[in-house]
Parts: structure tokens; sequence; C-alpha cells
């Protein structure tokens, strides 16, 4: 009998009955295993772009909380300059002046400030927040200090990256111009933001190994950057893929861009911080996003026959997702809730009427029944001052609502500058009504604290050919009132005032009339 050779098919392949059935066999498995792997290429690209969306919506997030941030803390320091500025301009430089500014930038200290400085024309420091007083470093050399020695203006400046004069620290400056009566310059206001503080948020993130983030100025002068190699920090990245993607494309984008620096493709997203000249952008190493991917794509890759072991793996790939999303979930949570807190001290800054700069009503009946109840419990007197302006309905009707406006600013300046002490509040009660509140005073001193006040709009000369005086004048009316428990409320006291007010509005205007010593009971 013939010896069969090894390599030779089975006989049964020979059968003309048997070839259908091996072919039908064949082709079934080659059809599997062509479709497992058509479903793995399938399924691992569509798990490909999955990861880089998911990425996608991830860096949008967190570029868009990192605006946030950046908006807010510029925000905070600008509002406070507005104040310092303000009251720059209004009650000018003398020593009484600067000590009350002084403590109300140490009041109005905050985490996110390193602190806030007055230098005047001649760069002279007049004010410093921070514990060690003045410093003898004079500021002319600062570039913030030349541009506004140079261009007139309301608008804030935000500086080059700098290293503090006096503690060496790197720090970013936002300042405004402090202007004289006539428009000239008297010197500047600046409010320094330690770049710890952007450093220390953007460390609380999740980004990677080869991930960056990088807050920078629109000339490209990079302010704070997060990365791996951080040699490079203070370069100028006006010409890089980020700012030229940003300037082709508008002010919010994501894009995979490769930088010039370490040539590592990452995932970008930015955005232009909104009403001042800054960029924020996150990214992520597009090598660290498929990571995951390509491990699971290449162990996978042997297996395909191996259905369960795939679901498996997918399965854990997919629980593997969840937990990562869970977690930039929890960083997005609590980035939220430190921007809530920024908005809260920002509330609490927006106490102020926005026409004359004076308290608004909000924060008058607040101080009111705060200074109610320590009276109240000092058994001290409490005093309250209310003001209008003398027929200024047809003041606007002559001159117009810009000069009414700025005639209550101007009336607003000269009573709040009429008061004798710093714990004296002047707000804006509402229209053309002002509300002057007087702790530890009685009618007396209140009536001539109110008769100062009423010199003092006088004294200004604003021409007014509606009222009979020919200028401007304001008429008062002022009680007083010890408060004890169980007796009068504050609304006694406001009603007291009011009513006062209206005698001296009925008995000729342009002058003060009082209620008289309100008992407390």
């Amino acid at each position: 009998m013939p010896i069969q050779h090894r390599f030779a098919p089975p006989r049964f392949l020979l059968d003309d009955r048997q070839q259908p059935l091996t072919v039908a066999a064949v082709t079934f498995v080659v059809l599997v295993c062509l479709s497992l792997t058509a479903e793995f290429v399938w399924s691992r690209w569509n798990a490909r772009d999955a990861q880089l969306s998911e990425k996608r919506t991830a860096t949008s997030n967190m570029a868009r909380a990192l605006a946030q941030h950046a908006e807010n803390s510029v925000k905070v320091a600008d509002t406070i300059l507005l104040g310092v500025v303000e009251r720059l301009e209004t009650d000018g430089t003398g020593a009484a002046s600067l000590a009350r500014l002084h403590k109300f930038v140490r009041a109005a200290e905050l985490p996110v400030l390193f602190g806030v400085f007055v230098f005047d024309a001649d760069g002279r420091q007049l004010v410093n927040s921070q514990a060690s007083g003045l410093s003898k470093v004079n500021g002319a050399v600062r570039d913030y200090f030349r541009y506004h020695r140079e261009h007139a203006g309301g608008l804030p400046y935000i500086g080059q990256p700098t290293r503090s004069l006096s503690t060496g620290e790197w720090i970013i400056t936002v300042s405004r111009r402090v202007d004289h009566a006539d428009g000239g310059f008297a010197g500047v206001a600046v409010a320094a933001i330690n770049l710890r503080h952007f450093k220390h948020f953007y460390d609380s993130f999740d980004i990677g190994v080869e991930g960056t983030i990088f807050l920078a100025l629109d000339n490209g002068a990079l302010l704070v950057r997060r990365a791996r190699d951080e040699t490079t920090n203070r370069q100028n990245i006006a010409d890089g893929p980020v700012f030229r993607h940003y300037r082709a494309n508008g002010p919010v984008g994501t894009a995979l861009l490769t930088a010039r620096a370490d040539n590592i493709e990452r995932l970008y997203s930015y955005r232009h911080i909104d009403g001042y000249p800054m960029l924020v952008a996150v990214a992520l190493s597009k090598r660290e996003i498929l990571a995951s991917w390509r491990t699971v794509t290449w162990g996978n890759g042997g297996a395909l026959v191996l259905v369960v072991a795939a679901l498996a793996l997918l399965g854990w790939r997919l629980i593997r997702q969840l937990r990562i999303r869970e977690r930039l979930t929890a960083q997005l949570c609590e980035a939220k809730q430190a921007l809530e807190a920024h908005n809260e001290s920002l509330a609490a800054l927006a106490l102020h009427d926005g026409l004359t700069g004076l308290p608004n009503r909000r924060q008058f009946d607040a101080v009111l029944s705060a200074e109610f109840n320590r009276a109240m419990r000092g058994g001290t007197s409490l005093a309250l001052v209310m003001i209008d302006v003398d027929c200024f309905k047809p003041y606007n009707d002559i001159y117009g609502h810009p000069a009414g406006d700025d005639c209550l600013r101007r009336i607003s300046d000269a009573v709040s500058g009429a008061r004798e002490r710093a714990g004296d509040l002047a707000a804006r009660y509402g229209g053309e009504e002002l509300a002057v509140l007087l702790p530890l005073t009685g009618l007396a001193g209140a009536m001539a604290v109110a008769e100062k006040m009423r010199n003092a709009v006088k004294d200004l000369h604003i021409p007014h050919a509606g009222n009979p005086a020919g200028i401007v004048t304001i008429s008062a009316g002022v009680a007083a009132l010890a408060p004890a428990r169980g007796g009068r409320a504050a609304q006694d006291l406001l009603a007291a005032a009011d009513t006062a007010l209206y005698a001296a509005k009925s008995s000729g205007r342009d002058r003060i009339r009082c209620h008289g010593e309100l008992r407390a009971a």
C-alpha cells in the first residue's frame, strides 16, 4: 500500500461530495474571522474617537473654569482699585486721607492679592497694604507706571509678569491711573496678584505628565504655565500654535496642536478672558489620552475569538472611563465651588451706588440695623440726617439728566467730605435723597454736621435757574434717638428724620430742621 505524502490533503477533501461542505466551513470560519476583525477594528476606532471626544469636552470645561477663575481674580483686584482711585481723587493724599485709605486696603485684603499699593506722580509709595509698611523702592521704573503716565483714561492695565521689588516673588499687576482734579497725572494705584495663586489652582487639575495649563497676555507674554518643563515659563508665545489658532478662529476653541517647545501633540482648549487682555489654555497629551486605548487594542489584538474576554475587557475599560469621568466631574465641582466663593466675595464688594460711589440703600439698611442694635446695647445716641436736593426735578428739566447726574455726584462728594468721623456713613437713599448715619451723636451734634453739609453744597456754587437761591441747595431733616429694648425701632428714627426733612422743605428749603430728641419708649 503506498504511503500518503505528509502534505497531501486529507482524502475527504478529494471527495467531490465533501468539497461543498468544506468550502462552506472554511468560508464560515473566514467570514467569522473577518467579521470579528472588522468588528474589532470598527469598535476600537470608535473607542478612539470617543476618547478624544470625551477629552475635548473635559478640556473645554476645564478651560471655561480656568477662564472664569482668571476673570474673577482680576475683577476682584480691579474692583478694589476702583474704590482706591475714587477715594484718592475725592479725598486727596493728605495724612488723614491716606490713613483711612490704608485701613481700607488692609480691610480689603483677599487671598488672591499679593498687595495693594499707591504711588504718587514721582513714583514714591504712599500706601502699602502689606504688613511691612511703606517701601522706599521707587515705582516709576515699572511698565505700568510709565503706561499710566503717558495714557489718560479710566481703563485698567495688566502688566507683564515681574518680580516684586520687596519680596522677589513673581506677580502680575492690575493698575489704574489716579488723576488730579484738572485731569493731570497724580499717580498710580496697583493691585498685585501673586502668580502662586494661579499655580495652586492649576495644580488641582489632573492633566497628566505631559499636559499643560497656561495663562498669557494678548501680546503673547506668558504669565503662568504648569508643565513638566517649566524652564520656558517666561517666554513669549505669540507665534505659538495656540495663538495662531486663536487669531484665526476666534476667542474660544479646541484643537489638536503640536507645541514648538517639546514637539508633543496635545489636545488644546483655550478661552479668551471676557473684558481683559488675557488668554487661558489647557492641554492634554494625545499620547497620554490614547495610552489606555493603545494598551487595550494591542492586548486584545491576538484574542479576537475570545468574545467573552473581549467583552470583559471592554466592560473594564468602560468602568475605567466612568471613573475618569467621575474624577473630572468632582474636580469641576470643586472649581465651581471656588468660583462661587469668588462671586460671593464680589457680591460683598458690590454695595455701592454706581452713580455717586456712596454706599447704596442696601448697605445703608444693613448698617442702620447694626448701629441701632449697637446703640441699644451701649445705651448711646444714634442720629440720622435725611438730605434732599432742592428743586432737583426742575434742574433735570433745565440742564438735562447728564448734568443732573454730575450734580448728584458733586453733592455726594461734598456731603461725604463733610463727615467728621470715619464711622459716619453717608449713603444714597434713593433718587436725589441722601442719608447720613451718625453713631454716638446727639441732636446738637447732628445739627452741626447737617449745617456743615448744607454749607459745603452751597460752596459748590452750582448754578440752578429753577431754584430761588440761584444755585443748588439742599434741605435736611435731623433726628436722634437713644434706643432701648422694647422701645422704638429703627424705622421710627427714619420716620422722624423724614418728617423733619418735610418741615425743612415746607418752610422754604435750604435749611435744617430737627424733629427733636426722640424718647426711647
